[in-house]
């Protein structure tokens, strides 16, 4: 029975720490551009677009599929290292322990 509390406590610190490093990450910013710049992004550690340039070069290019193209490229990288952020995060409060997807 004293190890089912041990195991309770750790479950218990593991979760603020969850919630806190959660806290933390909703705080941090990657900054992502795509076309040499065309077209930058910076997204949260909660995967929330915060900010979204494009520069008026490829709007007054009025070449729709090419815009779309950067879009497309710059919100899927910036996605790619929020989620790499967040793992990496997370990977120092567990210990390298591989948590379930959709825990945080």
């Amino acid at each position: 029975m004293k190890n089912m509390a041990n195991l309770f406590k750790q479950a218990q610190k593991l979760q603020s720490g969850l919630i806190k490093k959660q806290e933390e990450l909703a705080q941090k910013v990657v900054k992502v551009s795509s076309g040499g710049g065309a077209v930058t992004i910076e997204i949260n550690g909660k995967q929330e677009i915060v900010s979204l340039k494009i520069n008026p070069e490829v709007i007054a290019s009025q070449d729709k599929e090419m815009l779309e193209d950067l879009l497309l490229a710059a919100c899927n990288e910036a996605l790619k290292k929020s989620k790499d952020l967040m793992a990496e995060e997370l990977s120092k409060l567990t210990g390298g322990m591989n948590l379930p997807p959709g825990l945080l």
